[in-house]
């Protein structure tokens, strides 16, 4: 495999030099900031990038309120006590994106959060305490236990809710088999994202970075070559 000061280098060659290349790199939330997150966050974490999927993220950005308001600030316990007229209510509610199916996700949704609550504490402490070392075994408590967070989503997820973590972008994967690591181009198999977990934890080894550094830098050594300005305004998200 390609020792990841190699893509390091030519990612801050790409960026204009190894300082421009760090002010790319989002500033990682501590554990207690984790720890201290409410339910309810976590939750609409969950529903903006649910309903993100495959969307224009600026315009369910630009509803955003709208959603807090229909699904009751999404409270768990409180959405948890809601009848079928409810949910059934939200599919004609023009104040969000009218999709059943991922409305339907969120009671669901609503139920797993507040099971994780009860069985740690809050599900921010349950987010805080998982090693970042087995992504992939939070990746897929997520998809079994709840609703529409399986692939990318539950990784957008854990990203803008702030668990150090990498994402399985389209130039991340790029550097990943350019460096050397046996994946397919759309890696989903169990037994490929365990290789590449594998891969992050031994550059965490070597470098001492966290996750989402070496996967931002991952992304930002190869592929489309975005400018600062592009990359600062898509967020926590790789490119």
């Amino acid at each position: 495999m390609t020792p990841f000061k190699a893509i390091r280098a030519r990612a801050a060659k790409r960026k204009g030099g190894e300082a421009s290349l760090g002010s790319l790199l989002p500033k990682i939330p501590s554990q207690k900031r984790l720890n201290r997150l409410a339910d309810d966050r976590v939750l609409s974490a969950m529903a903006k990038r649910i309903f993100s999927a495959g969307f224009v993220w600026s315009v369910i950005d630009k509803k955003w309120p709208g959603f807090e308001a229909a699904f009751l600030d999404f409270t768990p316990t409180r959405l948890l006590l809601q009848p079928d007229e409810f949910w059934e209510g939200l599919t004609s509610d023009t104040r969000i994106v009218r999709n059943p199916q991922k409305i339907m996700a969120m009671r669901g949704n609503a139920q797993l959060v507040a099971d994780v609550a009860r069985e740690h504490g809050s599900f921010g402490k349950f987010l805080a305490a998982w090693p970042t070392s087995d992504q992939v075994g939070l990746l897929e408590l997520l998809a079994k236990r709840g609703k529409r967070l399986g692939g990318r989503t539950g990784q957008y997820f854990l990203r803008f809710i702030g668990k150090d973590s990498f994402i399985t972008s389209t130039d991340v994967v790029l550097c990943l088999r350019d460096a050397g690591l046996d994946i397919p181009e759309n890696p989903t198999a169990k037994k490929d994202l365990a290789k590449i977990q594998a891969q992050f934890n031994a550059w965490a080894k070597e470098t001492g970075l966290p996750l989402t550094h070496l996967s931002r830098i991952c992304a930002m050594s190869i592929g489309q070559n975005y400018d600062a300005a592009t990359l600062q305004s898509r967020g926590p998200m790789d490119e």
